[in-house]
């Protein structure tokens, strides 16, 4: 028989009322469990617990002094007070001290309505400044693409450094300063587009403050739509239909794809695709390229290319490894690249009049867009003789958050829209698209192709349960025709470098790696509503398996306008168009 592991449970009072908790548990879990509500500014679960805000102290019967809950662990007959008289100026005199240096500009914040400091200020009863500012005004570090951060409004809470250091591994920012100059800053405070950032955005979802956001370009967007010499055109990524409702007050986990196509219609966009058509197309040329690398004695193990975060990652920590990456651009890059050369050119539209907007749940894919190398159809129309000035593939990435504002300002009523469906033929996608926006979803969609063009024959099974899940590192083993494919999956970067690590010592057995930026893949990406926690990222994983299992294809060469595509301008999968336009390469980046 198994030996089974017993809890040990600690019984203790709080507010009065005894609650049972297991031994270990903080005092603000106990609280918790005994269904009182903490405030907390520092304290994020699974992401930061240092206890330097103070918001969260509560009374203990014996202690002399006040205890924060976040981090003291609770006792057995220990007696909790959370709210008395003492617990609730102490509270109310912290946030003051906070407010004394922040600035006041919340109608402007893009935080306004989401920001953790301002609900504990009105939780708090805080109606005016009771401090003076003791704190010169923050210098703003707006010079990057993707994440702008305003030291102005850090309430040094340490989060931003927690997620960076320990879920990425990158440390780009870290405290810096002592006492009344203590702040938060990249090494010799340089902006973070000169640091060692990658622009995954995992500090702007944590941050509890406007401190770290996303470069915002909602009313760029706004100008080109409303601009009738431009053609404005949208793709949405595939895990925006499982977190757009999510960021507009609908339960996390809600599937809104024809809602938000109907939404994006009333914005103004002339024409409403999908990003999963061109996650199709990825599928297609990144199985082939396995394929071929398998073949021919490539480098292998080849890692997947989609995710931005981690090409920046790679490219910075280890360069000697760009190899291993697939030439392939992203969904978005390909999409843009394939908008601005074969669908212009098919519908008659001027490429340099045509603006590509993306929505997605990354701030990294702001910076991606903005890569020099990112001008494929640009490229494709002057070797066909065209002298327009240098144009990108993709004019716009707006996150998750950008479009809720979007629909937000324009006053739509997001829920009470009927489903639409996307334009063709950039909107024709399957369900193998469908769940790249989770980790290992890319992985699977890889193999329910790749398998099949090597044997053949289908997959025996479309459900890969062994590549799902969030687990940091997942592996597998698949038979193709005889061979054994060893692949694996890493989310994290800083999972990455545990098997990037491997393949450096050479004992990597895998020849097939996926590789995402953030935690659960494109679901908790940098760019998705704030304040994250696990279980709405398994609710908005629930809701891109379900749209996957309900639709009729679930193959991405099984797409018919993939298949149209590769017929009349593609030819076939790693060709001359498609190095042209749906292939790139990597080089080291210097910090």
């Amino acid at each position: 028989m198994m030996n089974e592991t017993k809890v040990s449970m600690i019984a203790l009072s709080v507010d009065d009322r005894e609650v049972l908790v297991p031994a270990g548990t903080t005092i603000l879990d106990a609280c918790k469990a005994a269904g009182v509500r903490i405030p907390t500014l520092c304290h994020l679960e699974g992401v930061c617990s240092n206890s330097s805000c103070g918001v969260c102290v509560v009374e203990v019967d014996g202690a002399k002094s006040l205890l924060r809950s976040c981090i003291q662990p609770a006792a057995a007959g220990m007696k909790v007070h959370s709210s008395g008289a003492r617990v609730m100026r102490a509270r109310r005199t912290v946030v003051e001290l906070l407010l004394a240096n922040h600035p006041d500009d919340c109608l402007s914040c893009l935080r306004n309505g989401t920001c953790e400091l301002q609900s504990i200020a009105e939780l708090m009863g805080v109606r005016r400044k009771a401090f003076p500012r003791t704190k010169k005004q923050g210098k703003l570090d707006a010079i990057g693409w993707g994440v702008v951060r305003d030291n102005d409004k850090c309430i040094l809470c340490g989060r931003c450094v927690a997620v960076c250091k320990e879920l990425q591994s990158v440390s780009a920012i870290d405290f810096a300063g002592r006492g009344i100059r203590s702040r938060i800053a990249p090494f010799l405070d340089k902006p973070l587009s000169e640091s060692s950032c990658v622009s995954c955005g995992q500090c702007t979802v944590v941050c509890p403050t406007g401190a770290l956001t996303e470069r915002d370009e909602t009313d760029e967007v706004f100008a080109a739509i409303n601009d009738p010499s431009l053609t404005v055109i949208v793709q949405t990524a595939p895990a925006i239909r499982a977190s757009l409702g999510e960021a507009l007050g609908m339960p996390p986990g809600s599937l809104v794809t024809g809602q938000m196509a109907a939404a994006l219609r009333r914005l103004g966009f002339d024409k409403v695709f999908d990003t999963q058509f061109s996650a199709d197309l990825t599928i297609m040329e990144e199985g082939s390229e396995l394929l071929s690398r398998l073949a021919n004695k490539g480098t292998l193990p080849m890692i997947t290319s989609c995710s931005p975060g981690w090409i920046n990652f790679i490219e910075t920590f280890y360069p000697e490894l760009l190899p291993h990456l697939s030439t392939c651009k992203s969904p978005q890059q390909m999409f843009g690249s394939l908008a601005k050369s074969w669908w212009a050119q098919k519908m008659g539209v001027d490429p340099a009049k045509l603006v590509v907007v993306s929505i997605m749940p990354c701030t990294a894919k702001k910076v991606e867009a903005k890569r020099p190398e990112m001008r494929g159809a640009w490229e494709w129309w002057k070797d066909k003789g065209r002298s327009d000035a240098p144009f990108f593939d993709v004019d716009f990435a707006l996150t998750t958050r950008e479009l809720a504002r979007m629909v937000r300002r324009a006053g739509i009523d997001f829920e009470a829209l009927a489903n639409e469906a996307f334009d063709d033929p950039l909107g024709a996608s399957t369900g193998a698209a469908t769940i790249f926006a989770a980790t290992g979803g890319g992985m699977e969609a890889a193999l329910r192709t790749a398998y099949e063009i090597a044997t053949g024959k289908p997959l025996p099974s479309l459900e890969l349960e062994v590549v799902r899940g969030f687990d940091g590192i997942r592996e597998a083993s698949l038979d193709v025709g005889g061979t054994q494919l060893r692949v694996a999956v890493a989310h994290t970067l800083k999972n990455a470098r545990a098997i990037l690590d491997d393949i450096v010592a050479g004992t990597s057995p895998y020849a097939f790696v996926e590789v995402m930026s953030c935690p659960g893949g494109c679901l908790g990406g940098g760019g998705q509503p704030v304040a994250p926690d696990w279980k709405k990222r398994e609710k908005r994983r629930s809701a891109i398996y379900t749209e996957d299992r309900g639709l009729e294809l679930r193959k991405s060469h099984e797409n018919p306008a993939i298949q149209a595509l590769y017929t009349e301008f593609l030819k076939k999968p790693l060709g001359h168009e498609s190095h042209l336009l749906l292939h790139t390469h990597y080089a080291s980046r210097t910090v």
